[in-house]
């Protein structure tokens, strides 16, 4: 029958701090982003020379809150209830398209304004700019993107 020692056959299940190469194959890892938000650009379609064509655009994320103290009053039959202030934060970032049936669509159909859902990883870069300095750059690799209105027309929220 097929016996093996215990530590054979859990060994290639079980993750242990090891200096050892074989513990570093059954490490997994993940980068994964998800953004929700509105395009802050018509997208524009960019090839260097030599490496395949991306479809470059922004994407704008708000983070909202209230601050201040809240209220509660009420006089005769009205019940009246201040939250405080409403603060906002968005936060623009750079997404790239790579992948060649996904990169040509989006370039063809995303719009400024666009309400879009981007699925991707993140990756920290550097680049040389036009003045011969080198920069860094965070950029959204997307391997999904779904549109969920185009930029003609607002939602009401």
């Amino acid at each position: 029958m097929w016996r093996r020692p215990a530590w054979q056959v859990l060994r290639q299940f079980v993750r242990h701090d090891s200096d050892t190469v074989n513990s570093l194959v059954l490490e997994r890892s993940m980068n994964r982003v998800q953004l929700l938000g509105r395009v802050g650009q018509d997208p524009i379609m960019r090839q260097v020379e030599g490496k395949n064509p991306v479809t470059i655009f922004s994407l704008a994320t708000n983070e909202m809150w209230r601050t201040g103290d809240s209220e509660v009053s009420q006089g005769a039959l009205l019940l009246l209830c201040t939250l405080g202030d409403i603060s906002q934060k968005t936060t623009w970032h750079r997404i790239s398209v790579f992948r060649p049936g996904l990169r040509d669509v989006t370039y063809q159909y995303v719009r400024k304004g666009s309400r879009i859902f981007v699925e991707g990883k993140i990756d920290y870069g550097e680049y040389t700019d036009k003045n011969n300095v080198r920069r860094q750059a965070t950029t959204i690799i997307a391997d999904n993107v779904i549109f969920l209105s185009d930029g003609s027309v607002r939602e009401k929220v």
